[in-house]
């Protein structure tokens, strides 16, 4: 599903609303979650999952197409770990 869809489906589930609002309302909601990862926040969603943010040590790395070494700084990265509600829905037997 993509945002665009999201919205849409949202707006069906929600016809009180106006689309341009669930649109500011995801749009708003996505902007939370990356601005509070950005900080280095841990971002929890009760029954759904918990984003948060790993480091990855800096390496040294090798170039495919040359073979050459090439040092690859620290990332950090984006990670998200689903809650048990999540879990269980998915792995219900139906």
């Amino acid at each position: 599903m993509t945002k665009s869809e999201l919205i849409q489906r949202l707006a069906e589930l929600n016809p009180h609303l106006y689309q341009r609002d669930v649109e500011k309302i995801v749009t708003t909601i996505f902007d939370e979650i990356s601005e509070a990862l950005a900080r280095g926040d841990r971002v929890e969603l009760r029954g759904f999952g918990a984003f948060s943010v790993k480091r990855r040590d800096a390496r040294v790395g090798r170039n495919p197409r040359t073979g050459d070494s090439v040092q690859v700084t620290e990332k950090a990265i984006p990670f998200f770990k689903t809650g048990k509600q999540l879990r269980e829905r998915l792995n219900t037997d139906e």
